[in-house]
């Protein structure tokens, strides 16, 4: 049993009975929020079903898709995760498995069937649950994995979109409140919000929408852009932790490899302080809600296996700098087909060799973001279009998220949204005709029974899933303070600390401006009104998905 709902207390999270809980794990993502490099298809999410829908038919769609969703995650997974001694596990899900955008708030019964059992599953190893909306309705950020098709962060520009993300919120509230293995809720994964303070005026709205119904689950805030800075952010809600997210650029393929130097170390730690710094200052816990390098593939790397023990180095020693201050941490990610999971698809599944060629085909187009290979024939087109634009439009890399610089940009609009939108149907093809029997092999390989682990991520993450020694306080060094911004350091998406400063935007946020806040909410010292406020343009964590049309929305989303 459960010793009671977690609950924040100062720089703590306890149980009932006081006893301090350092909850360690990693996120199934992928899962209830499918992400392209994690399972293989195009694009988006939306796109994909919608894609699968039309080779398979009504019948077979269904059918896939619920067996995938149970064998991707089952009591096996749950007692080899509780193995390792790690005791929480971030669920991602995607809202459109609760609400159809074309029959909006129509709670959708059916979307709990494999997060129940999930949960469940989870608290009989004792295992702790975070619920995590890793996709709202009109998308929180300009990346694929909040399943956005139009490349444009549109959730901040309607009230109704934010509207209905709390609607659903209260829904997920009256189902799990009470339950004391569920650690608390993560409302939105890695907003990124341009003019940043309507981010927390947000989380002012949904803290009490939540509370009146679950007065007792913890809420885990992401900070903005990809939860690594906290512009506008003057103030601590009761029972909350708030979280950032911690990739470093050497974990890589575009990265400086890893060789374990006191410089690389120690940028290690400081890109740490520098995102928990609003939670020091506020004397709050600390979670790092993702972080992790992707692997090397021996198909396609020489030196695989040196590589990957650079990372597990690397890895270690970023859980080496959260055992110091022993903050909460969830790993991205548990499964996939191999780039990153603790646990992946085997290459000889029947999964995998269906669709090998088509990912030969995805890495030479640069069709992913997360884990991008150097392709010659990509690079070709780009390069030229970049350097174009960059001279007719000096400041067009200066676009919100600011560090992304032109290229990222143009990747993630042209390359991963568009033209990845375009072979969508060309990887559902791969599965016409198939019998349910095949169908259900396919689904299979992503089985406990069928999959490989990753042993040297695995080992680390064991090694440092129990606290020892006494937790040191965060304390930021000259070094530190010179250098600080809440920009990151080097990510694997493109930018850098120094390039961020040196590309500020102006924000002004006028009188006239319409966003909607509760009385409850301060707006002259909080929000500001008339002021230009100078903002060092920011950087990201992931990518998002591509454009789509009105006639497939619908259809996908009456059928999930």
């Amino acid at each position: 049993m459960a010793t009671g709902i977690l609950k924040v207390d100062g720089e703590r999270v306890v149980d009932e009975k006081g006893n301090t809980i350092v909850l360690r794990g990693a996120g199934i993502g992928g899962w209830m929020n499918m992400e392209n490099f994690i399972t293989g298809y195009p694009g988006h999410e939306h796109e994909h079903r919608a894609a699968m829908l039309k080779v398979l038919g009504k019948e077979k769609y269904e059918y896939f898709f619920d067996k995938w969703l149970e064998y991707y995650f089952t009591d096996k997974d749950a007692k080899f995760f509780a193995s390792l001694g790690l005791n929480c596990i971030r669920v991602p899900f995607n809202y459109r498995h609760f609400e159809d955008d074309m029959n909006p708030r129509v709670l959708k019964e059916a979307g709990f069937k494999h997060l129940d059992r999930v949960i469940e599953l989870c608290a009989n190893e004792k295992i702790y649950t975070i619920l995590d909306m890793h996709t709202v309705p009109g998308g929180q950020n300009p990346d694929w994995h909040s399943d956005n098709a139009t490349n444009q962060a549109q959730f901040w520009d309607f009230k109704d979109h934010q509207d209905r993300t709390i609607w659903l919120w209260e829904q997920v509230a009256k189902r799990y409140k009470g339950n004391s293995w569920i650690a608390g809720y993560n409302p939105v994964n890695e907003p990124c919000d341009p003019e940043h303070w309507r981010l927390p005026a947000f989380y002012d709205r949904i803290e009490p929408a939540i509370r009146k119904i679950d007065p007792d689950h913890i809420l885990w805030l992401d900070g903005n852009t990809f939860a690594m800075e906290w512009k506008f952010f003057d103030k601590i809600l009761p029972n909350c932790v708030y979280a950032l997210h911690d990739y470093s650029m050497m974990g890589f393929p575009t990265g400086e490899r890893f060789k374990g130097t006191e410089e690389q170390c120690t940028k290690l730690e400081r890109q740490f302080k520098r995102k928990a710094e609003f939670m020091t200052k506020n004397k709050t816990p600390i979670w790092n809600g993702e972080f992790g390098p992707v692997y090397a593939n021996p198909r396609l790397d020489a030196d695989a296996e040196t590589i990957n023990t650079e990372r597990y180095n690397l890895l270690s020693q970023q859980l080496s700098v959260y055992d110091k201050y022993q903050i909460h941490w969830s790993i991205w990610l548990y499964k996939d087909i191999g780039v990153q999971g603790m646990v992946y698809t085997n290459p000889e599944s029947a999964w995998n060799r269906l669709i090998q060629t088509f990912l030969d085909k995805k890495r030479g187009l640069q069709l992913d973001a997360w884990g991008k290979y150097p392709s010659k024939e990509a690079e070709e087109v780009l390069d030229p279009l970049v350097h174009w634009i960059d001279k007719v439009s000096p400041t067009a890399k200066d676009t919100y998220p600011g560090p992304w610089a032109t290229e990222r940009h143009v990747l993630r609009a042209v390359f991963q949204t568009f033209l990845s939108k375009s072979f969508a149907a060309e990887f559902a093809e791969l599965f016409k005709g198939k019998s349910m029997e095949e169908l259900d092999a396919l689904a299979h390989s992503f089985h406990y029974d069928e999959c490989l682990q990753r042993e040297g991520l695995n080992k680390a993450m064991s090694s440092h899933a129990k606290v020892h020694g006494d937790k040191q306080s965060i304390v930021m060094s000259k070094e530190d303070e010179d250098t600080k911004t809440n920009i990151p350091d080097n990510t694997p998406w493109g930018g850098s600390d120094t390039e961020a400063l040196q590309n500020t935007v102006e924000i002004t946020i006028p009188d006239d401006i319409h966003i909607i806040i509760p009385d409850t909410v301060p707006t002259a010292d909080t929000v500001p009104t008339t002021e230009d406020v100078t903002i060092p343009a920011t950087e990201e964590d992931e990518d998002t998905e591509g454009g789509d049309t009105e006639k497939e929305i619908e259809g996908k989303n009456t059928e999930w």
